[in-house]
C-alpha cells in the first residue's frame, strides 16, 4: 500500500541545459522524440509483456504528470494500477523514478527525493545532468541491466523522457499528462506550453507528424505493437485532443 506524503511546493526547476543542447539533434532528427508506444496513462501498459517478450529488466518512470500531480508526492489514482503492476512484475529494485526535479541539483540534500521514495515506495535516482542526460547514474542503479535496451522509459515529455530513452536505445513509452485544469495548476508553466507544442507536432493529423512517427527508431528486441502488443486499451478512444493543455 502506498503511503501519502505532504505536498511539495518548494521545488523550482532550473534551466535544463542538456535538453537545450540536445534540441539541435532533435531538429535534425525529429524521430528521436517519437515513442515506441503511446498510451493514456502508465496503467495501460502491459508490463508482463515488457518483461517476457521485450527483453526489459527494469522500468524507469518520470514523476510529475506521469505518476503524480505536478510537485505532489502522492501517487495519482489513475497511476496506481500501473505502478503496482510494474512492481509486481519487475520487483521493487527494478522500478525507479528519474525526475528532472527530485534527485537533481534542484533538490539539495535529496530532501524531496527522500519524501517521494517514502510516499511511493520506489527509488528516486540521483543524477546531476537532467534528462535527456543521466544515463550513467541510471545504468549504475540497476545491477541486473547490462545495456540500455533492457530499460523501459515511461514519461509524459517527448523532448526529455522520450528523447532520453531513444538516444540510448531504450524502449520508450509516452503517456498523456495525468492532470488538467485546476489539478494541473502547479505544473511548470514553461513545461506546460512546450508539452502542448510537442504533442501537437507529434500527434496532430498533418504530414510532419505522420512522417516523424513513420521513422520511429526500432528497439533491439521489441518488433512492434502488431507482433507484440504492449497496450492494454484502445488508445484512440482515450487520447482525444492530445495537444490541448487546459
Amino acid at each position: 500500500e502506498h503511503r501519502h506524503a505532504k505536498q511539495n511546493s518548494s521545488m523550482v526547476q532550473s534551466i535544463n541545459i542538456k535538453a537545450l543542447t540536445t534540441l539541435a539533434s532533435v531538429v535534425r532528427r525529429p524521430y528521436l522524440a517519437a515513442p515506441h508506444v503511446f498510451v493514456p496513462t502508465v496503467s495501460e501498459i502491459n508490463y508482463q509483456a515488457l518483461r517476457d517478450h521485450c527483453g526489459i529488466r527494469a522500468v524507469i518512470f518520470d514523476k510529475d504528470n506521469t505518476l503524480t500531480a505536478p510537485y505532489e508526492n502522492t501517487l495519482h489514482p489513475r497511476a496506481q494500477a500501473g505502478l503496482q503492476s510494474a512492481l509486481d512484475i519487475f520487483g521493487q529494485k527494478n522500478v525507479a523514478i528519474v525526475s528532472n526535479s527530485a534527485g537533481t541539483d534542484d533538490d539539495p540534500g535529496f530532501i524531496d527525493g527522500a519524501e517521494i521514495e517514502e510516499a511511493l515506495g520506489i527509488a528516486v535516482i540521483k543524477h546531476s545532468e537532467k534528462k535527456p542526460g543521466g544515463l550513467r547514474e541510471t545504468m549504475a542503479h540497476f545491477p541486473s541491466v547490462e545495456e540500455p535496451s533492457q530499460l523501459c522509459m515511461v514519461g509524459d515529455r517527448l523532448l526529455t523522457d522520450i528523447v532520453f530513452g531513444n538516444l540510448h536505445g531504450m524502449l520508450t513509452v509516452h503517456v498523456l499528462p495525468l492532470c488538467s485544469g485546476e489539478e494541473n495548476s502547479k505544473d511548470n508553466k514553461v513545461a506546460k506550453v512546450v508539452r502542448a507544442v510537442e504533442n501537437k507536432f507529434m500527434y496532430a493529423d498533418w504530414w510532419g507528424g505522420r512522417k516523424t512517427r513513420s521513422y520511429t527508431l526500432g528497439h533491439k528486441v521489441w518488433k512492434g505493437e502488431e507482433e507484440c502488443p504492449l497496450i492494454l486499451v484502445d488508445k484512440e478512444e482515450e487520447i482525444g485532443n492530445v495537444g490541448e493543455e487546459k
